[in-house]
Parts: structure tokens; sequence; C-alpha cells
């Protein structure tokens, strides 16, 4: 389960569906990671600039108030909302610039949906005095303006997109379509563990330090592991960032989707696992949503960075073979884990870990008092209050 094959399945899933103008930029890649995952001196760089630029380690929180309120598990977060940026974006994103210097590459081309990739792409590029293109659909920059004018602020070329559905899946679309005609001097910088091999396994080595993390604090505060961890699933790169390290564990996962209006509703879901099936999306084999025909079904949620039609092959694998439980919920289950959740801890969590909370709230009774158990809050919910302000009933 560790690592994928050498041509970068997971079981069935993944691989390399590319056209021959990106063989030979993926290839590149995939040579450069294997050289730079194992070498001392390119990992301590890579810690130095976790620690002291993202603000890793990042705390494990007990959350004693909402503890008290259901009565049953003891709930803690994992904060990954706190590092600079406001989400876990900024771990894949250093790791991918750094290896990206080593290259000598001097432009970076990447995707957004929420807009946390895209500014955590734009501050490390202006931290390393690279060029930033940022591709992002319009409906999700209208719902996410502050992200719009944050990777603007750090001077990056936010490039607008209208074409098809105007969400994630049409940016990616056009990052890659970038990337193909200018790679001998740009990376692409996926933001999640999605595309091509090798980006599943990088994006999720990189993300790994979330669950590295986790097994040391838990360890020194309660003396054991958890008994459950809960993240929110997209395309996954939080949520394998925060399982990869446990799955050498009894540990049960739980990887939450977004089912939008419903999880049964075509057009209204954004539920890969739970209302798709096995199909190649944006260079690998893994679920997507799709007709019978095999046509891509556009995403929805309420959250921009779970509005995507796929999820990472990894997470795909791990679903057959049974080890990570995929779940989901709903809109308006992820508005009311929201707001339960500011009320009780004062922590406004993004929508997309929201989901994750509403899980874990709906079935928090199947847990008894001696359970731990742990929700990544990989980001903060400052990019989502026009979105949340405009969907919440004032007396909700």
């Amino acid at each position: 389960m560790s690592y994928p094959s050498d041509m970068g399945y997971f079981g069935a899933f993944g691989g390399r569906f590319v056209s021959e103008m990106l063989m030979p930029a993926v290839l590149q890649l995939e040579q450069a990671y294997y050289q730079y995952r194992n070498d001392a001196a390119f990992q301590q760089e890579l810690l130095s600039l976790l620690n002291d630029y993202a603000g890793r380690p990042s705390p494990v929180y007990y959350a004693h108030n909402l503890t008290q309120y259901f009565g049953t598990a003891k709930i803690y977060f994992k904060r990954d909302e706190l590092l600079h940026t406001g989400a876990h974006k900024i771990n894949n994103v250093l790791g991918q610039i750094l290896l990206a210097s080593k290259l000598g590459k001097e432009r970076i081309v990447a995707e957004t949906g929420a807009g946390q990739h895209g500014v955590a792409t734009a501050t490390v590029c202006a931290k390393n005095g690279m060029q930033c293109i940022v591709y992002m659909g319009s409906i999700d920059a209208e719902r996410q303006k502050p992200n719009v004018f944050r990777m603007k602020l750090l001077g990056a070329d936010v490039r607008i997109i209208d074409a098809g559905s105007a969400t994630l899946k049409d940016a990616m679309n056009e990052a890659l379509r970038e990337w193909s005609s200018c790679f001998s001097d740009t990376h692409y910088c996926i933001g999640s563990a999605a595309g091509p091999h090798p980006y599943p396994m990088m994006v999720r080595d990189f993300q790994s330090v979330i669950g590295r993390e986790l097994r040391e604090q838990m360890i020194e505060k309660e003396g054991r592991l958890p008994d459950a961890l809960f993240a929110c699933i997209g395309g996954g790169s939080n949520a394998i960032g925060m399982f990869h390290p446990f799955l050498d564990t009894d540990v049960k996962m739980y990887g939450v989707e977004a089912a939008g209006k419903g999880v049964d509703i075509p057009g209204k879901t954004a539920a890969a696992i739970c209302a798709g099936s096995p199909g190649v999306i944006h260079g690998s084999m893994s679920y997507m949503l799709q007709t019978d025909e095999g046509q891509i079904v556009d995403a929805y949620s309420i959250s921009a960075g779970l509005d995507y039609p796929g999820i990472g092959p990894e997470h795909a694998f791990l679903h057959e073979s049974g080890r990570v439980n995929y779940v989901y919920a709903t809109d308006d289950e992820a508005l009311r884990a929201l707001k339960l959740c500011a009320t009780k801890e004062g922590i406004i969590p993004a929508l997309e870990p929201s989901h994750a909370l509403a899980f874990l709230f709906k079935n928090i009774q199947n847990f008894s008092s001696n359970d731990i158990v742990v929700v990544n809050i990989c980001g903060r919910g400052d990019k989502d209050l026009f979105t949340i302000a405009g969907a919440i009933d004032k007396d909700i």
C-alpha cells in the first residue's frame, strides 16, 4: 500500500494517461522526484521551510466544548488551517516548487478551485522570484473573490476560465494545456493527489507530514493512537496526507465527500466515489462522475474546494481495498456543522473540513466515551464568509 507500481498504479488505479507532448515533462518530473525524495539535503531544506515559513508543526487541539456537547468520544482537531496562507496546501506547494527550482524552472502554472492552492502557489512563487500563472473557473472566482485578490496582490497572473462548468475541472484542463506548450521552463504545480504519475504519489508524500505529526502528537497527548480519523475529500490531498502514515495501523479512517444537494442527484453532487464509477480523468484512472457513455458529469458543491468530478487514484484503491471508508455529507449538513463548530469552539472552519465535521457529528453516537477521534481542519473559513453568509439562514 505504501507506494504505487513503477508505472504509477495503485492496484487498478493511477497510471499516466497523457499526450505524447506531455510525456517528456512527466518523465522528467518522475526522475527528479525519485532523485530528491530520499536526498537528505533536499529533505532538510524542505523541513526548514515547513517549520520556519509555513508554521509547522500544526497543533492538535482538544475540542473540549464539542466533546462535552455530544457526551461521547473525545474530539481532537488537527489544525492545518493555522498554517501560512490558511490551509494545508502550503505543504505540497513548498515541496513542488523546491523541486522545480532544482530543475531550473522559472515559471509555475497551477489550477485552483477554492483559491487556497492558488494563494499558496502565488505566495511561494513570490518568495522565490518565480513567474506564477493560476487558472481558475469563473464560478469559483466569483465565490472566492478574496482569494483572487490575494493571488493578484502576490503578483500572480490569474486567468479566469469560462469554459465547461467554469470550475476546478476546467481550470485543470487549461493548466495542462499551458504546461504542454512550455514545459522546458515551466513546472505544473498540481494542488491535489490527482493527475498522472508521479503527481498522486508526490503530493501524498509532501502532505504526509500531517499524519506523521499527528501520530507523534497523539502519543504525546493521549499515550496512544486515535480510534478514528476524519477528513474531507475533493481530489483528496489533505485526506491522503493524514491517512497514509496510519495505513499500517488499525485506526479507522473516513474520507468525507461533498454530496451537494444530494448524492443521488446527477449534476448536484461532487461525491465521485459514492456516486461515481471508474474512468480516466486528468491523466489517471480513478473514480469519477460520468454518464453511462463515459462523459464527465459536472460536479456541484457549496464548497469550491470539493467541487471536482474525480478523486485521487490512491483513494480509489483504498476504497476498493476496504481500508478507508468513503462517505458523504450534504451542503446543509456542512453548514450546520460549521455553525456548531464556530459557536462551541470559536473556530470557523472552511466549508471543506465542515463536511468532515458534519459526518462525524451525524455519527458521533456510534462512538463511546473511551474513543478518540481526530478531524483534519485543513482550511480556515475566511475565504468562505460570503458564501456562508448567503447560505445560512439568520436563525439557523
